[in-house]
């Protein structure tokens, strides 16, 4: 069943009321007809397939004061799930009657209690008519203010419904001191109770909506029916008002004189949610809860940031209720759902925020006409109320507190603003901005670059600054969702941004990841922390390099993302080389040209191995020097395994004499030693590098593999010119065909001397053979050259040029000797094994005439 609210403009006369004995004013006037002429009930009525709820034998002259024009019309109805009953519609041919309301004083509820005692009398039996036990204990009479006495312990100002200046109103008094009060969470045990109210009291509704009934009285009766205390039976009419009551759109937007022309969701106003909060008070009251409505300004519908309130009517009406010893604020208007005025649609969103809201969290959204009712125990202020940021309900079911700024307005010192969220819990964060047109005020469709804000967020929270990038007004809408939980992130706070003037600066990239800093959520994914802290940018050396690193809870890989204005795609993959190891993840980063680069981190776990990369973190760096020569950025075509790391260390590759995946050789020349754990393992190398010089010698005579011993292994570069070098090193297991990458390290050389070749290694160069002399691959003619080898298992070993030189074992096991390289273009040193008597060649020599050139 649900129940719509319409409205339309009627006569603002009030009518005078009959006296119900609970909490009137002694000096309200009013009128009791106990004729049958003008008796008046409340009644539903079958019209156009909906049940209306109306007055029935209202008098003439009633009728004859509701026609100005100024006034408002209030009509509720119940949509029956099947259209209403077209017997009850031939039966009931009397007229709905429209009931008066001020538009600014209470709503419809006068009409409301103008019957409510003789309604009471009629309908309910006398156990019923009073007050519940725990609601009379607390009831206090009505005294006259003349003779009521302030303390701190007690407040006793009246808490009058109506607006100032009216008669119209119920006045009560608090039963405790607000100073006093008790913590919503102590209402219940726990909050499970809730659950079950709630699927009861909407599989209760279901039920009365099958049997078509539509008496508001007769279902707070039902669907509070087996509860033993008020705030259970409260909570089972709060579920009811807010899954069964809709908005009539047509004829709220028709009563609006102020329609946002936004795409956002905005809340109603007053001319629906008095509908909600009379009918809250109509179903309390049946089951002795007692209720009353309050009038005041909300920050809903219309409201925008920094408007005056001074000289405006109050647009919202709520309910308070007295349960658990004291006094609590609902709003089942806003609880019920919400209103897209750009598709004019009703949007059921239910929302529990509103049910029993703390008074100091109620306050930042509906400021009460009669301040008594803000429940505090030191009042805010109007202009207050006006200043304050706002703040949805999500900001505080996520626990957020505000803590810079305090105001809704914030001024850019040097053209720059601080917005900080702190939280108790770990949440994603993100940011809108949009700028204000200057001459008409409102926003500009498109958002701002995300380029003019760098956000961090951490557990304890969230820290924005905000760069605009112009002067001007802006509108800065902040949004948070619980880390890992599906579904869009929630409006949770606005604020206003005045830009006087901005600061010249270098452009900054554009993040569309929005966080700046490891990311909020970067724990569950395996990362325990960075190198770096925060949203300030990395400086970057005076060599154009830089270096972050994340440490890991789990194994796992990673790939990097770096933009610069200057930097396309291909470059900036040269700017990058990752190290992937058990423990830690580390993105070398080189930045050719000035200014500033965003680093963005994606994770992925090592194990599994499937699924997305994820983003774990995004680094703002900055090059305040020229930078690099774009033909010195790493070599092309590297891996992501740069250096030792997962993938060597399963293969049983471990000791490097390196452990970083980029190697410096000042002299053009360096060693790299690591141990291989199996015998089996086969490793080869192989170097590669982007020359503008072609070299005289493939870039394979450049490297030389040696296993010094059984496990050990010996890695010799020598660089034939200065310049960038990958030495990319693999290995397989027979039976494998093909070799696996186990890693790239990155080979740099500042030498412009060219360095000499080795030796051209053949596959009798085996485990074990060491070269000793000469270790370059290049000798000159007619030269005498010293050989020094060891060659285990070796019978016979010998330098075969022009002619044969055979070399001699010494103490040492090393196989010596002298040859002379003669006319000879190439020397072969050949030795003969225990395994055969053939003579094999191991390595050949190049002679080169001295007319030759390197």
């Amino acid at each position: 069943m649900s129940v719509t609210i319409a409205k339309a403009q009627i006569d603002q006369h009030p009518i005078k009321s009959e006296n119900s004995n609970r909490g009137r004013q002694p000096e309200e006037v009013v009128t009791d007809s106990n004729s049958d002429t003008h008796k008046q009930n409340f009644d539903m009525k079958v019209q156009n397939g909906v049940l209306k709820y109306k007055l029935q034998n209202v008098s003439e002259i009633q009728q004859t004061s509701m026609k100005d024009e100024n006034s408002t019309k209030i009509c509720l109805t119940i949509k029956s799930q099947r259209g209403g009953s077209p017997s009850l519609e031939k039966n009931d041919q009397k007229s709905v009657t429209t009931v008066q309301i001020q538009e600014n004083v209470v709503s419809h509820k006068a009409s409301l209690e103008n019957y409510e005692a003789k309604l009471c009398d009629d309908q309910r039996p006398s156990t019923k008519r009073q007050l519940s036990t725990e609601s009379a204990a607390k009831s206090v009479n009505v005294r006259k203010r003349s003779t009521v006495k302030k303390s701190q312990e007690e407040i006793v100002k009246l808490f009058s419904v109506a607006s100032s200046g009216t008669q119209s109103g119920r006045p009560y008094l608090p039963a405790v001191s607000s100073s006093q009060r008790n913590p919503r969470k102590l209402l219940f045990s726990s909050t499970d109770i809730f659950s079950k109210v709630d699927t009861f009291s909407i599989q209760k509704g279901r039920k009365l909506k099958e049997k078509e009934v539509f008496d508001a009285l007769k279902i707070a009766r039902a669907v509070t029916e087996g509860y033993r205390n008020d705030v259970e039976k409260l909570r089972a009419i709060w579920i009811w008002l807010c899954h069964n009551i809709e908005y009539d759109l047509e004829g709220y937007l028709g009563f609006s004189q102020k329609i946002c022309s936004s795409d956002e969701v905005i809340r109603t106003g007053k001319g629906v949610c008095s509908g909600y909060s009379a009918l809250c008070v109509e179903m309390c009251r049946e089951v002795g809860i007692e209720c009353v409505e309050v009038s005041g300004y909300s920050k809903g519908v219309g409201y925008q940031a920094g408007d005056s309130l001074a000289e405006k009517c109050s647009d919202h009406e709520w309910n308070a209720v007295f349960v658990g010893g004291q006094w609590w604020l609902l709003d089942a208007c806003w609880g019920a759902g919400t209103v897209d005025m750009r598709l004019k649609t009703f949007v059921k969103r239910y929302d529990d925020f509103y049910f029993l809201t703390e008074p100091s969290e109620f306050i930042n959204s509906h400021f009460p006409d009669d301040q008594t009712w803000q429940l505090l125990t030191t009042p805010i202020s109007k202009e207050e109320f006006e200043t304050r940021p706002m703040k949805t309900s999500a900001f505080y079911k996520f626990g957020l507190t505000l803590t810079q700024p305090k105001q809704y307005k914030t001024i850019t010192d040097d053209g720059e603003a601080i917005v900080s969220v702190s939280s108790s819990r770990l949440l994603t964060f993100s940011y809108e901005m949009r700028q204000r047109d200057p001459q008409t005020g409102a926003l500009k469709q498109e958002e701002v670059d995300s380029s003019c804000g760098l956000m961090s967020v951490t557990r304890q929270g969230m820290k924005l600054r905000l760069l605009p990038p112009e002067p001007g007004a802006y509108e800065v809408k902040l949004f948070a969702r619980r880390e890992g939980e599906p579904g869009a992130l929630l409006w949770i706070c606005s604020l206003e941004l005045e830009c006087p003037s901005i600061q010249k600066r270098q452009a900054l990239p554009n993040n569309p990841y929005l966080n700046w800093g490891l990311a909020a959520g970067a724990s569950a994914l395996g990362v325990r922390g960075c190198s770096v802290e925060g949203e300030e940018a990395i400086e970057v050396g005076e060599g154009g390099e830089c270096k972050v690193i994340l440490h890991t809870s789990r194994p796992l890989m990673m790939v990097c993302e770096l933009t610069h204005h200057e930097l396309d795609a291909t470059a900036a993959k040269r700017c990058l080389a990752s190290q992937i190891t058990a423990e830690q993840l580390v993105c070398n980063v080189m930045c050719p040209y000035k200014g500033f680069y965003r680093l963005s981190i994606f994770v992925q776990d090592y194990d599994t191995g499937s699924g997305n990369f994820q983003n774990a973190g995004n680094y703002l760096l900055h090059c305040q020097n020229q930078g690099l020569n774009p033909n010195a950025l790493y070599p092309p075509d590297l891996g992501l395994w740069c250096g030792p790391g997962l993938r060597s260390q399963e293969a049983g590759v471990s000791h490097f004499s390196h452990t970083g995946a980029i190697v410096n050789a000042p002299q053009g020349r360096c060693n790299i030693t690591f141990h291989c754990a199996s015998p089996d393992l086969q490793i080869h190398a192989a170097l590669c590098a982007e020359l503008h010089e072609q070299a005289h010698f493939p870039l394979s005579r450049y490297v030389l593999l040696t296993f010094t011993d059984t496990s050990k292994v010996t890695l010799s570069v020598h660089a034939p010119r200065a310049g960038v070098y990958r030495l990319g090193i693999y290995g397989r297991k027979p039976p494998q065909q093909d070799y696996m990458s186990l890693c790239d390290f990155i080979i740099r050389s500042v030498c412009e001397k060219p360095g000499d070749p080795f030796p051209c290694v053949y596959s009798a160069w085996r485990r074990g053979c060491v070269l000793l002399e000469p270790r370059t691959g290049v000798l000159a003619p007619q030269s005498s050259v010293s050989f020094r080898v060891r060659v285990p298992g070796a019978q016979r070993v010998c330098v075969v040029g022009e002619k044969r030189t055979d070399l001699k074992m010494n103490k040492s096991r090393v196989w010596e000797g002298d040859a002379v390289t003669g006319n000879a273009t190439q020397l072969k040193l050949a030795a003969v094994t225990k395994e055969s008597n053939d003579m094999h060649v191991l390595m050949t020599f190049d002679v080169l005439n001295l007319k030759n050139e390197l």
